[in-house]
């Protein structure tokens, strides 16, 4: 029987199943976990109010209420840094599937402690189920990305890896809806609320077994070309190309001798300076253009717009909604317009909806319509976050670094996206209350830093060999020098028939 065929149609359906499989315990849970603490706030704060006069008898203050709130919210960012700082290790170690295996066991730790905080009458215990959750997506942030870009044909390579962010939205919206008053947002159910992530680990437990491990992985890390073409025929569903293997052997031949990349080895290394740089630059911006403090504060950002308390949950539904559909959309889009594109073109429109969101706050007491207007710049903010930076963000550490050096570039790409956003949690709700009308100002300036740095720096992956994408860097990393004869591989991208969807 041959394993190496031409090139003929695939079939995507074992492909698409794994990235449902995964990233259902994987980074839906990310999305979800940054929903659920909305619906609850009040009545976590009255819990927390409740537990400190029953101890010590003592009532505190709302700024002291807020401070307690913020960190149960922003601890979860902790935790997150560190599942990102532990990923790259066990993903080296174990492998990708298996890390995401494992990773279901600070979820249901974390369930449990939520699930009981309020019998045990603790607010403690939900700060530590926050950090637990938060380690598990923390992990699956970073591994989900790398399994999917590593499992995927180099035509899909985008739209898969750009799957975890749709999959972080929907989490978002289920978050929402699950949130409601009418089912699990009540003081009676807040504690079944913070728990009910579990159910989504229960479904990755009983299906990802059946999928196989990433194939670049089993050759290059493993030597095990025999699992690598099983698993490439299993997730194709059909005869591996040879054009296919012949580029994951060339890359297990530049890695031969090879130990994995540590995070520090990388930022003494001029050959991935660039990269680096991208990454970093790009992390970050993520989390501090602040789309993802609205989810964590929604009703803040929208009690400042003028909304009534009374219908927030369920405009806030309508921002997952919206982040959803712009992802979709955006998978539908990167393999034709390509990843600078819509990453530029996202911060661009960011920086501009919240130049007016600004003025439209600032003129909300002369105008009665502007309240609408600033519930509308949030729409379109999330939608502009939604078409670029949500996706692209974690597709890119996949497509530029070498297999030896992706582990620890996600771990430093993780650690940036985490510290972001606890730092953002964290002074979210005080930037609202003493900047008033101005608070979106820090953030479009980041949006407009980020355009300016993909527009001026990042050159395009789409449809290119990593040996392709790595030869480009070069050129930015010794630009200083004479061109190094590197061997460039002309990959030009076609959209071919190989399978039946460019998206998945």
């Amino acid at each position: 029987m041959s394993y190496v065929g031409v090139e003929k149609k695939g079939n995507d359906l074992n492909l698409i199943l794994m990235v449902t499989s995964c990233a259902i315990g994987g980074t839906l849970q990310y999305g979800y976990n940054l929903a659920i603490m909305n619906a609850p706030t009040v009545y976590i704060q009255s819990f927390v109010n409740e537990t400190f006069l029953e101890r010590w008898d003592v009532q505190l203050e709302d700024y002291q209420v807020t401070l307690v709130w913020t960190c149960i919210v922003s601890i979860y960012s902790v935790g997150g840094l560190a599942g990102a700082l532990i990923a790259g290790p066990m993903s080296i170690t174990f492998g990708r599937k298996k890390t995401m295996l494992l990773n279901n066991v600070f979820l249901m730790s974390s369930s449990l402690f939520a699930l009981t905080s309020r019998a045990a009458k603790s607010f403690e215990m939900i700060i530590i189920s926050r950090v637990l959750v938060g380690i598990n997506a923390g992990i699956s942030m970073n591994v989900q990305p790398m399994y999917f870009g590593e499992s995927a044909p180099k035509h899909l390579r985008g739209a898969a890896s750009l799957s975890s962010a749709i999959f972080t939205s929907f989490g978002v919206v289920l978050g929402q809806v699950v949130g409601l008053r009418e089912i699990l947002g009540s003081e009676p159910c807040w504690q079944f609320l913070l728990a009910s992530n579990a159910i989504p680990g229960f479904i990755q437990l009983l299906t990802l077994p059946w999928f196989p491990e990433s194939p670049r992985y089993l050759l290059i890390d493993r030597g095990d070309k025999e699992a690598c073409i099983n698993a490439l025929q299993r997730l194709r569903g059909c005869e591996v190309q040879q054009s296919e293997l012949d580029e994951i052997l060339q890359e297990q031949a530049e890695a031969e001798g090879l130990r994995p990349s540590r995070p520090w080895e990388l930022f003494s290394d001029p050959n991935v300076r660039w990269q680096l740089i991208s990454i970093i630059t790009i992390s970050s911006a993520m989390q501090l253009c602040g789309n993802d403090s609205i989810y964590f504060y929604a009703y803040y950002v929208f009690q400042a717009s003028g909304i009534s308390p009374d219908t927030i949950q369920y405009i806030t539904i309508c921002t997952g909604t919206c982040e959803f559909l712009a992802c979709i959309t955006c998978n539908l889009l990167i393999e034709r317009q390509g990843r600078k594109f819509l990453l530029m073109g996202g911060y661009i429109f960011m920086t501009g909806w919240a130049i007016v969101f600004t003025i439209a706050l600032c003129f909300e007491d002369q105008i009665e319509w502007m309240s609408y207007l600033s519930m509308a710049c949030i729409f379109t903010y999330i939608l502009s976050f939604g078409m670029g930076p949500a996706g692209v963000t974690g597709v890119l550490p996949t497509e530029i670094f070498s297999q030896k050096a992706r582990p620890a570039a996600y771990m430093i790409a993780g650690s940036m996206i985490w510290i972001n956003l606890f730092i953002i949690g964290m002074i979210f709700p005080f930037l609202v209350s003493e900047l008033g009308a101005f608070c979106f100002v820090p953030f479009a300036g980041v949006c407009f830093l980020a355009a300016l740095f993909v527009g001026l720096v990042l050159p395009e992956t789409k449809g290119k060999t990593l040996s392709a994408i790595a030869s480009e860097f070069q050129k930015l990393n010794h630009r200083s020098r004479d061109k190094l004869c590197l061997p460039t591989a002309q990959a030009q991208y076609k959209l071919g028939n190989v399978c039946h969807s460019t998206a998945l």
